[in-house]
């Protein structure tokens, strides 16, 4: 669990992020689960969009991401949301707090 000021400082982070992982019309699908994991392996910290086309809320979405793959949301606003995980990975610049 993050605090609120580690969720601030994630959110200052994020607005300089583009989204890497656009959600379809399909919704949520194990191939964007797995790219949205692979993603986090790689970065802890990914923006995510979905499509105009999709109808799931992106809410749940998200909530459904992070429950699938036990990162934390930082935000949602609109059609757009992020997540952090911290990464086992080695030799990558870890966030800190």
């Amino acid at each position: 669990m993050i605090t609120t000021k580690q969720r601030s400082k994630l959110k200052a982070l994020a607005n300089a992020l583009k989204p890497m992982i656009t959600v379809g019309k399909d919704g949520l699908t194990e191939n964007v689960v797995k790219e949205i994991e692979t993603a986090l392996y790689h970065r802890e910290l990914v923006k995510i969009s979905a499509l105009q086309s999709c109808e799931t809320p992106v809410k749940s979405i998200c909530e459904e991401v992070c429950e699938k793959l036990g990162c934390e949301p930082v935000l949602c606003i609109g059609s757009r949301f992020v997540v952090y995980k911290y990464s086992e990975k080695e030799n990558i610049v870890h966030i800190d707090f």
